[in-house]
C-alpha cells in the first residue's frame, strides 16, 4: 500500500510539473514566439527547464531512486520527454497504461536536441577526440608574429579572441590576416571572436608621479651590494622599449661620442655624486654599470668624460615617463571618487601621519551615480579592495574601505569597479563599442556582448546588426553581473532570436559581482540552463592562469581545467607561457572527454 500511495504521490507531482510548463508557456509566450527556427525546441525546453527548477522535487527524487527509476537528476535535456518516461516507467510497474492522461504521455522521448549542430555553427569544427573548443585571447604581439599564431593553432587553438578594449583596428586586422593565414596553412578552421568592451564600470586617471628614475644596484639579504644595476643611455630621438635595464634618453651626440672606458659623471636629484663607467657601446646606445643607489630625473645634467681625448661634455637628460603613483589603501581609509575626469592621487597627511585629504580617484562612468546609495557595497580591482559607501553626492561617493591587504592594497587606473548590492542600469552599448562593432560586422565571426543586464542590452545590438547588415555574425552573451544573471532566460531568449548564439560563463566579474563563494554554484546553473535551451557554453576566465602567466600550473588549476570539459568552449588568457597552457587544456579535455563517455548514462 505504501509503494502505491508514493506512486500516486509521483503522478500528482510529474502532473504538476507538467502544468507549470504549460502555464510558463503561455507566460513566456512573446518571446518563444520570436526565436529562430533553429532554437525553437530548445526555448521551449528551456522555459520547460523553469518550470522543474521552480518545483521541490527532492522527496520525489527519493522515491523514485528507491524504485529503481530514473530520478530526473540530469532532465534538462528534454524536460518533458523525461518526465513522460518515468510515467510511462510508472504505469508498467502498477501494470496501468490508462492512468496517465494523454497531455502528460504524448511528448517525443526521441527528439534531437540539435546541441552538436548549434555547437559546430558558432564555434566551427573541433578536432577529433575532443569536443569542447579552446579560445584564446590574442596577445598584442600575435598581429606581428604570424609563427605566434601558427604555434597557437597547432597546439590545439580553434577559437582567436580579440578584446577591442586594447590596440585598434590596424593592429585587430593584422591580427585577423595571421590567424585566416595560418589556419589556411594547417588545413584547419578557426575562428574569430571580439569582445566589446561594453559600460564596464573603470576608475579614471591617476595624476602622473614625477618624471625619475630610480637606480638601484642588486643587494643580498644583508643590504650587501653584489650585482651592479645596469643603465642604458640612448638617444632621446629614439623610441623607448620595455627592457629589463634602466633607460635613460640623452642627446644623440653623447652616445656617439662615448667610447668603453669613459666616465658618466652628474648629481642625483639628492646632490650625491656619481661617476658611472661605460661598459658596453652597440647600435643601440651604450651601456654603464653602477654599484652605488641614485635618482635621476629629466633634465640632470650628465657630464661625458672621453679618457682618450681628455674632453668634458655636459648634457641633458631627456624626457623621462613619470613615476605611477597609486593609491595605497588600507581598511579603515577613506577614499572619494569623482564624477569629473580629476586625476587620481594619494592621500595627503600631516607630519604626525594622520590624514590631511583622503585619497580619491575619478570614475569613468559617472552616470553610476544616480543608481548609489548610502550603504550600498563597492568592490574594486576584481574584488582585492572592498568598501562600502558612505556618502553621495552629485559630484563624488564617499567609499570606506573594509577589506584590503594588511600592508595595505594599490589601486591603479583604468582598474574594475563594482557595485555587487545596487541595481543598476546603463545603456548596453557604448559609443565606441558601436564604432567597434563596425570594424567586428567586416573581419570577424562572432562578437562577444559585455555586461549584458537585460533583454534591452541583447535588442540593441540587433538593431546595430541590421543597420549593418551583419546577418551572419554569431553572438556570444557574457554573464558577467548580478542582473545578467537573475535575468538570464529573458536575456537568453531575446538573443535566441538570432542564429547562432552561446553564452559565456565571465567567472571573473561574476564572482566580484555575487560573491566568490556563490561562483560554483552560479557556474553550475548557467550551464544547466544552457543545456536546456541547448545554446553552447564557453568556460572563462583563469583557466591555467599560472601556466600561461608563469610557466607552472597549480593543482587546483588542473581540477578547474578539467571541470571545463562541461562547456563546449574553454577560455585561456593571453601570457609568455600560451602555448604550453594550450597543450595542457586540449590534453585534460580530451582525457576528461574519453571518462565522461565512459560514465554516461
Amino acid at each position: 500500500m505504501d509503494q502505491l500511495a508514493d506512486i500516486g504521490q509521483i503522478r500528482s507531482r510529474l502532473q504538476e510539473i507538467h502544468d507549470r510548463a504549460k502555464a510558463l508557456e503561455t507566460k513566456y509566450a512573446d518571446e518563444l514566439a520570436r526565436v529562430h527556427p533553429e532554437f525553437r525546441e530548445g526555448a521551449y525546453n528551456l522555459v520547460h527547464y523553469l518550470a522543474l527548477r521552480k518545483s521541490s522535487t527532492e522527496s520525489m527524487r527519493k522515491t523514485l531512486r528507491r524504485l529503481g527509476l530514473y530520478s530526473l537528476a540530469h532532465a534538462e535535456r528534454n524536460v518533458l520527454g523525461l518526465i513522460a518516461a518515468v510515467q510511462r516507467a510508472i504505469d508498467a510497474l502498477t501494470g496501468d497504461e490508462t492512468a496517465s492522461p494523454d497531455d502528460l504521455t504524448h511528448d517525443i522521448l526521441t527528439r534531437n536536441p540539435s546541441a552538436a549542430a548549434h555547437r559546430m555553427a558558432i564555434l566551427g569544427p573541433s578536432p577529433e577526440g575532443r569536443n569542447a573548443s579552446i579560445m584564446v585571447t590574442l596577445p598584442a604581439g600575435a598581429a606581428d608574429n604570424p609563427e605566434l599564431v601558427a604555434g597557437m593553432i597547432a597546439a590545439g587553438m580553434n577559437v582567436a579572441r580579440i578584446n577591442c578594449a586594447h590596440d585598434d583596428s590596424e593592429v585587430w586586422e593584422r591580427m585577423i590576416a595571421n590567424v585566416r593565414a595560418a589556419a589556411k596553412a594547417a588545413g584547419t578552421e578557426c575562428r574569430v571572436f571580439m569582445d566589446l568592451a561594453g559600460p564596464k564600470l573603470r576608475t579614471g586617471e591617476l595624476k602622473p608621479g614625477p618624471r625619475v628614475v630610480h637606480i638601484r644596484p642588486k643587494r643580498d639579504p644583508m643590504g650587501r651590494v653584489i650585482a651592479p644595476r645596469r643603465i642604458r643611455l640612448i638617444p632621446d630621438d629614439t623610441l623607448q622599449r620595455g627592457t629589463k635595464t634602466a633607460v635613460i634618453p640623452v642627446p644623440r651626440e653623447c652616445t656617439e661620442l662615448a667610447r668603453e672606458g669613459d666616465e658618466i659623471r652628474f648629481r642625483d636629484t639628492r646632490g650625491k655624486k656619481r661617476r658611472l663607467i661605460v661598459a658596453e657601446k652597440d647600435d643601440k646606445g651604450i651601456v654603464l654599470e653602477s654599484y652605488q643607489g641614485s635618482y635621476v630625473a629629466t633634465g640632470t645634467r650628465v657630464t661625458l668624460v672621453r679618457a682618450d681625448v681628455g674632453e668634458m661634455l655636459e648634457y641633458r637628460v631627456g624626457e623621462l615617463p613619470a613615476v605611477d603613483r597609486p593609491l595605497l589603501l588600507r581598511a579603515g581609509d577613506v577614499l572619494l571618487i569623482h564624477a569629473e575626469n580629476v586625476p587620481g592621487e594619494p592621500a595627503r597627511r600631516n607630519a604626525d601621519g594622520t590624514v590631511a585629504e583622503p585619497a580619491h580617484i575619478a570614475c569613468q562612468q559617472p552616470e553610476v551615480f544616480d543608481y548609489l546609495s548610502p550603504g550600498d557595497a563597492i568592490s574594486l580591482n576584481d574584488g582585492k579592495i572592498s568598501g562600502v559607501i558612505t556618502g553621495v553626492g552629485d559630484d563624488r561617493i564617499e567609499v570606506e574601505i573594509t577589506k584590503a591587504k594588511p600592508t595595505g592594497s594599490r589601486l591603479r587606473g583604468h582598474k574594475g569597479m563594482n557595485f555587487p548590492s545596487s541595481d543598476i542600469e546603463l545603456p548596453g552599448l557604448t559609443s565606441a563599442d558601436k564604432t567597434n562593432l563596425e570594424f567586428v560586422a567586416r573581419h570577424a565571426d562572432g562578437v562577444s556582448l559585455s555586461f549584458v543586464t537585460k533583454p534591452g542590452d541583447v535588442e540593441l545590438l540587433y538593431d546595430e546588426f541590421d543597420r549593418l547588415g551583419a546577418d551572419r555574425l554569431g553572438l556570444v552573451v557574457k554573464v558577467e553581473t548580478k542582473m545578467g544573471f537573475k535575468r538570464l532566460a529573458r536575456v537568453m531568449l531575446a538573443a535566441m532570436r538570432r542564429y547562432p548564439i552561446a553564452v559565456m560563463i565571465a567567472r571573473g566579474d561574476l564572482a566580484v559581482e555575487c560573491g566568490w563563494a556563490r561562483l560554483a554554484e552560479l557556474q553550475k546553473e548557467i550551464l544547466w540552463m544552457c543545456d536546456a535551451a541547448r545554446v553552447p557554453v564557453i568556460w572563462a576566465t583563469q583557466v591555467l592562469e599560472n601556466e600561461a602567466k608563469k610557466g607552472l600550473p597549480s593543482r587546483a588549476e588542473i581540477t578547474d581545467a578539467a571541470e571545463s570539459q562541461h562547456a563546449d568552449c574553454v577560455m585561456l588568457n593571453k601570457g609568455p607561457h600560451i602555448l604550453a597552457a594550450i597543450r595542457t587544456l586540449d590534453s585534460i579535455l580530451r582525457r576528461m572527454q574519453s571518462l565522461r563517455d565512459r560514465k554516461s548514462s
